[in-house]
């Protein structure tokens, strides 16, 4: 059993959908934790906004596909007169994509791919990630948004400067993010110039019909070019690479000193998240050595700390991010226990961060 919120009493949670089918499914699978209660369900944005009012829930669930008042702008006017957690429940087509990653931006939380199997009502698959995310929603800290790359540093939060950051000739970036990263992402990619002179891979997890939209919109935000990964392709210089979801993302040193290659396999199936940051991190360690410059931000559990020790013991620089800009200090947090992080930073000082290490490189 997970432990409650912090003041000892069970997470609150409010279950916003249309579909009443949907509101009793998720209903069901949220009471059946002890640390977990549904304090009410709205059928509609307006009935929502009242119900917050009274009830003023911990989390709330919302879908994103409502009609009059839809999940956009429902979470528009919590965000403004109720701020909270909230967790988008959306399908996983192209339009639900992107508008879920939309609401991201807006001040979602996080979201929950609800897509049926096909000619199937059974949702029991979305189980582990609803609980898990209502969780952490409920447990993260309402703090000050991460600062974007134009703002200044708040005090106090400073980088740990170490031996390794100030000798490591990087040739890669490989990042590993989960829960709370396109948020993360939105807000560090854009630092980058289109000069950038690494390549940049990025393993973010997300469920199938998302990555693609995720890509282009982080493209439309960017100086460098985003897209997402493709099997074989040579990896080059001032793009970044976006792992499809459902495949994991290798890099591959093809023989006779030809440019390192993307390799995506579904493989292994039994891997908790696909596609895995470990395995991005293992091959990269694998072949750039102590040319990888490896970053671990904000996330739920400890994928990611098999392959940034191997990037730390082939010598390249790691870097993690803060506890006070994650939304989820998860992954980070089980790295910097372990010891393999040169650097723990705040979010705007990652890609600081990593350009002063590509300019020892250009100089070198």
């Amino acid at each position: 059993m997970s432990a409650c919120d912090p003041t000892g009493r069970r997470i609150r949670v409010l279950v916003v959908d249309d579909s009443a089918f949907m509101r009793t499914a998720l209903s069901r699978m949220i009471n059946s934790e002890p640390d977990l209660e549904v304090v009410a369900s709205a059928c509609s944005g307006s009935c929502a906004l009242e119900k917050i009012a009274a009830l003023n829930p911990d989390v709330v669930t919302l879908d994103v596909s409502m009609p009059g008042l839809d999940g956009m702008g429902t979470l528009r006017c919590i965000m403004n007169q109720f701020p909270r957690p909230v967790l988008m429940v959306s399908a996983t087509t192209e339009k639900g994509a992107e508008t879920t990653l939309s609401a991201l931006s807006v001040g979602a939380f996080d979201y929950i791919p609800k897509q049926l199997p096909e000619a199937s009502l059974d949702i029991r698959h979305i189980r582990a990630d609803l609980i898990a995310k209502i969780r952490a929603a409920a447990h993260s800290r309402r703090s000050v948004p991460a600062q974007s790359c134009h703002m200044k540093k708040s005090p106090g939060a400073l980088a740990v400067p170490t031996n390794r950051s100030h000798r490591v000739i990087p040739e890669v970036v490989a990042i590993g993010v989960s829960t709370g990263g396109p948020k993360a992402l939105e807000q560090m990619l854009p630092c980058f110039p289109g000069s950038f002179s690494l390549p940049i891979m990025i393993v973010q997890h997300m469920p199938v019909g998302f990555t693609a939209a995720f890509a282009q919109r982080l493209n439309n935000l960017c100086a460098i070019a985003v897209r997402e990964a493709r099997h074989h392709e040579p990896i080059e210089a001032g793009v970044a690479y976006i792992a499809p979801a459902g495949k994991h993302m290798r890099i591959l040193q093809p023989p006779f000193d030809l440019q390192p290659i993307v390799s995506l396999d579904p493989q292994p199936q039994n891997a908790l998240h696909i596609p895995s940051i470990d395995i991005l991190l293992n091959s990269v360690a694998d072949t750039f050595h102590d040319r990888a410059i490896g970053v671990i931000m904000t996330g739920m559990g400890s994928d990611g700390a098999e392959g940034m020790s191997a990037i730390f013991q082939e010598g390249g620089l790691t870097i993690g991010q803060d506890q006070a800009s994650c939304a989820v200090y998860g992954m980070p947090r089980v790295c910097a226990n372990l010891g393999i992080l040169n650097e723990i930073v705040p979010l705007a000082e990652i890609p600081k961060q990593i350009m002063r290490a590509a300019a020892r490189r250009q100089r070198a």
